[in-house]
């Protein structure tokens, strides 16, 4: 395409959609960092948690406050925290490479079009036929 054409609508949404995808991917990344951080701090947690005696007074957030627990009760909840950590972990990675997967053919098909429109020099600023199924 030449510098001095617009960039046809068609055109113009396929960026669009993959736009949208790359924001979809940078959300699902920071919601993967934050889990990693909370795995981490129940980690420290728990390891700290194990240290302590039987007997000791331990403590929870709730809030702002901080509620007496018993040391089971918390080494549990941390286990519980952490499990469900990994599956929303998981849940995640898959999302990520559907992501992916979908910006890299989006980036194939805007190649593709432009490629056949360059080389059609179609002035009708109509997409190339294209099956929507590959």
């Amino acid at each position: 395409m030449s510098s001095g054409q617009q960039i046809p609508p068609w055109l113009q949404e396929q960026l669009q959609k993959m736009q949208q995808a790359q924001q979809s991917l940078q959300s699902i990344l920071l919601q993967k960092q934050q889990l990693d951080m909370e795995q981490i701090d129940s980690d420290k947690a728990l390891e700290e948690l194990k240290k302590a005696s039987d007997d000791e007074s331990v403590y929870k957030h709730a809030g702002s406050i901080l509620i007496k627990s018993t040391k089971n009760d918390l080494i549990a909840e941390l286990e519980e925290r952490k499990e469900l950590s990994k599956t929303r972990s998981t849940v995640l990675t898959k999302q990520e490479a559907r992501v992916k997967e979908s910006i890299k053919e989006q980036e194939s098909k805007i190649n593709e079009m432009i490629t056949k429109t360059s080389a059609g020099a179609s002035s009708s600023q109509q997409p190339p036929k294209f099956d929507p199924r590959k």
